[in-house]
């Protein structure tokens, strides 16, 4: 490899100047009369700098002078500087520039990830970048949107986009043309490998880079991108693993701790509809059920489908024994394969070889299972087995799919398709997101990510996938440093993280900080109305749960608006004065039976509300339980008033859902007692509706929030 190479500022700044990057203007001069002749032509207050190829970091070398404000005060300054030169320096200029002042600086450039190809960069700049760290990523090439999403996604993007101390808010026309530039300039000069601008300074409302660094490299050439698969050749490659007309399990036991018992039995457990053969050296009735003795016992074309429990030295056989059978598709649950060492790579690779010879799908090896409810099927060497429903999970934990399936079972709010990868030895994540976008049964995809094999692969899918349904994404563990370029700020911020997570807010991915998190919020894309917009009213029983659902909805950026003078004249009407009159909606216990549900439906009709989060929940219901668990009940009217409370908090949940429905706004509901007791009528209520139940007011928040945020992408930016 050609070592890299650095351009001087002066050259840095012509190259990106001609990619519709803003630089100050300049002059290159020899010697001090030469650099006063510049400043005069430029005009004062000038800046002086030393210029040359080696010269990477000037500010630390000392060789930058500001605000030089006359022909004697560049004359002193260029002396100075020249006498600092050094001979590993090199060749070196005076570089003579326009005086860019402002208060607002920003870092931008350009890097070359090592698994998701050139990445512009945007930040909080100056001497204080790296310590900072407010970078945001996007993966090249990018659109106004993209551009506009980088801007937004900075933590400081409120010192950007309003006024500030005096100054404009930035244009943000031009700062999206300075990073479309460094995309292009990434797309037609594969030779660059990185960039750094910094600081870009905002001179009123305008960037103008006034230092740049241009690291050049052998070119590099992104892989040529594989012909996609249509829809149908997708699903018709997935369909033997989801949709079988029967399943042969390899290596069946009689002993109910082993994975081919397991299996076996949760098939028949959970009530899959195709045929199913078990596969014993002994022939012996495991579960009441015969087995043959080999797989060459099974009917041909009975089964599309192998899942896999017997030694990975005898599963090279069992394939091509399977394939004579007409099978077209194997889970491997064996373990000893490339995570373990040893000849284990060796197996893995066989395995892939002959799967790929028989034009066999495989998932796995080291895998627990598949799920496909619409096929009533549940090959996994775990349960649970979760209910019907929308979302599509795949994992790079076979632990993280239990934990998911755990939350469906919890909540109500089913699956259509899951299955954990294992080794992705041939069939891995960006596989199984292509499926998820072709999928008529699946409206949601829920993964867990540990690392990426193919940073290119996944992005296509990704970006494949979100055109039509949400992504959400928890991701454990960081992700290995790549090789970076030591002596760029760029390259220095541009960590693995950052990078990613980057990528998911070009892409739209939803990435979520906890499992739990992740799947409230699949479980609310799945079963919500997409908001127009993010104005939400809190409608609480308590203030206390109000104030911290306001707080949480000011920290997601969630406008929390005034109530609507409509909304406001009819609570009126309905309770005494004590309420809060604003957001949240506080009745203060002046409710009677009707008002709740009456109140949601005047909120959600409302023109000026996108969304809504009930707080409160079953708060009834639960003294209810304690009256009918205590020595006096059914007398002294507990048991009429009992009854009472949990018949009107089963209908505040399906009244909330109900105008939500009517309205196509979000209304969620929160409350503890989804701990405290999951059969209280409430939050059984909101279970039976076929929406999640979420058990506190910040995690409703953020799962609204989500919703708000897919649906902003979905929306065609301003």
């Amino acid at each position: 490899m050609a070592e890299s190479a650095t351009l001087s500022e002066f050259d840095s700044k012509a190259l990106l100047a001609g990619y519709g990057v803003p630089v100050t203007r300049e002059r290159l001069a020899g010697d001090p009369a030469e650099a006063v002749e510049a400043a005069e032509a430029l005009g004062f207050p000038v800046v002086l700098k030393l210029c040359g190829e080696r010269l990477a970091h000037k500010t630390e070398r000392d060789a930058v002078r500001l605000g030089l404000a006359a022909a004697g005060a560049v004359r002193a300054a260029a002396e100075e500087l020249l006498a600092g030169v050094r001979p590993e320096d090199g060749e070196v200029s005076l570089l003579v520039a326009e005086m860019v002042s402002g208060r607002r600086e920003l870092i931008a450039g350009l890097v070359r990830d090592p698994q998701f190809g050139p990445c512009v960069m945007l930040g909080l700049g100056g001497i204080l970048a790296e310590a900072i760290g407010d970078v945001v990523f996007a993966a090249a090439p990018l659109d106004a949107s993209d551009a506009r999403r980088m801007i937004a996604g900075l933590s400081t993007s409120k010192l950007l986009q309003q006024p500030f101390r005096g100054d404009p808010p930035v244009d943000e026309d031009a700062l999206c043309d300075l990073l479309i530039g460094l995309s292009r300039l990434a797309d037609e000069r594969p030779d660059v490998a990185s960039v750094d601008l910094n600081p870009v300074i905002l001179c009123g409302a305008r960037p103008v880079a006034v230092d740049a660094l241009v690291e050049l490299g052998d070119a590099v050439a992104l892989p040529a991108e594989p012909a996609p698969r249509s829809d149908e050749e997708i699903l018709e490659r997935f369909r033997p693993l989801f949709h079988p007309r029967g399943v042969v399990v390899a290596g069946v036991s009689g002993h109910p701790g082993k994975f081919g018992f397991v299996t076996l039995h949760n098939l028949l457990r959970f009530g899959y509809e195709g045929k199913l053969f078990g596969v014993k050296p002994d022939g012996a009735e495991v579960l009441g059920r015969e087995t043959a003795t080999s797989v060459s016992e099974i009917p041909e074309h009975q089964a599309d489908l192998v899942f896999v429990c017997t030694p990975n030295k005898a599963n090279v056989e069992l394939l091509r024994d399977c394939a004579k059978k007409g099978v077209r598709a194997a889970f491997v649950a064996s373990a000893g394969y490339a995570e373990s060492g040893g000849r284990g790579p060796e197996l893995q690779r066989e395995l892939v070889e002959v799967a790929d010879e028989l034009d066999m799908l495989l998932i796995g090896p080291n895998g627990q299972g598949v799920i496909s409810t619409p096929e009533s099927m549940c090959a996994q060497i775990v349960a649970p087995y979760p209910p019907a429903g929308r979302i599509g999970v795949a994992s790079q934990s076979g632990n993280l799919v239990s934990s998911f399936l755990n939350y469906a079972v919890a909540t109500g709010v089913g699956v259509s398709k899951a299955v954990s990868l294992g080794n992705s030895a041939q069939t891995g994540l960006p596989d199984l997101l292509e499926y998820f976008a072709a999928d008529p049964d699946t409206a949601v995809a829920l993964v867990y990510v540990e690392g990426i094999r193919d940073g290119l692969a996944f992005r296509r899918a990704a970006e494949r996938l979100t055109r039509e349904k949400p992504l959400v994404l928890v991701k454990g563990g960081a992700f290995e440093a790549g090789a970076r370029a030591a002596a760029s700020h760029t390259g220095a911020l541009a960590s693995d993280d950052r990078v990613f997570d980057g990528l998911c807010r070009q892409l739209g991915v939803l990435r979520a900080p906890t499992v739990e998190e992740a799947f409230e919020w699949a479980a609310t894309l799945a079963t919500q109305p997409l908001p127009r917009g993010d104005r939400t009213v809190v409608f609480t029983s308590v203030g206390g749960w109000g104030v911290l659902a306001a707080d949480a909805c000011t920290r997601h950026g969630l406008d929390l608006v005034p109530l609507p003078d409509p909304v406001r004249d009819r609570i009126d009407e309905l309770v005494p004065a004590r309420w809060s009159r604003n957001n949240p909606i506080d009745l203060a216990g002046g409710e009677t039976r009707d008002t709740i549900p009456e109140v949601m439906e005047r909120v959600l009709e409302n023109p000026d509300v996108d969304a809504m989060i009930h707080l409160g929940l079953g708060i009834q219901a639960a003294q209810a339980r304690a009256f009918e668990t205590g020595p006096f009940h059914p007398d002294h009217g507990i048991g009429r008033i009992a009854e009472f409370h949990e018949r009107q908090d089963a209908r505040y949940a399906l009244a909330a859902k109900e105008a939500s429905e009517r309205h196509g706004k979000p209304a969620l509901s929160a409350t503890e007692l989804v701990f405290a007791d999951r059969e209280n009528a409430g939050v059984r209520g909101v279970r039976d509706a076929g929406r999640v139940c979420y058990p506190s007011a910040h995690r409703a928040v953020g799962a609204l929030a989500a919703l708000v945020r897919w649906s902003a992408y979905r929306r065609p930016s301003s």
